[in-house]
């Protein structure tokens, strides 16, 4: 991979002057490089990843990642039914997996309550989807290779018997 992209995959917010001294390339390289990149849709989207976790809020949303079986159509295999699963807004990503289940989704919802009438409404009714399995994310420790810290908790009690 492009040294550009290994840049820009760490740290979306790195300049093209800092790019350009790291590669050793011109300022305007690096610019052509990037306006390409973005063009041909390599470059997708420039994000921030958040510690919701220490943002003060009491609408954090629920998260659940939730693994799809699904019965593959003739001539299309698993890509029409993804597709269709992947265009509700519910949805954040949806993978293609190997295993027991066919995909892996990340679903996102306003509460619990929203989140499983995602699964019980319009998942598990689709044509072709054989059953689903939901796990409710409860605390994220890491994400994008990034470790995230956590409030302070209050020390435990120490409890004797």
């Amino acid at each position: 991979m492009d040294e550009i992209l290994e840049i820009l995959e760490k740290d979306g917010r790195t300049t093209a002057e800092e790019i350009a001294k790291l590669t050793k390339r011109s300022v305007g390289q690096v610019k052509t490089a990037i306006r390409k990149y973005e063009k041909e849709g390599v470059i997708v989207k420039y994000k921030a990843v958040l510690n919701k976790d220490l943002v003060h809020t009491d609408d954090a949303g629920v998260r659940a990642l939730i693994e799809v079986n699904i019965m593959p159509q003739k001539d299309v295999g698993f890509e029409n039914v993804a597709q269709r699963i992947y265009q509700f807004p519910e949805v954040s990503n949806c993978y293609l997996i190997s295993g027991t289940y066919d995909l892996l989704l990340l679903v996102e919802g306003k509460s619990l309550h929203t989140v499983s009438n995602f699964v019980a409404e319009k998942l598990s009714p689709m044509p072709n989807v054989r059953g689903v399995v939901t796990h409710f994310m409860l605390k994220k420790y890491k994400e994008d290779g990034v470790i995230l810290r956590h409030k302070e908790d209050h020390e435990r009690i120490n409890i004797s018997y």
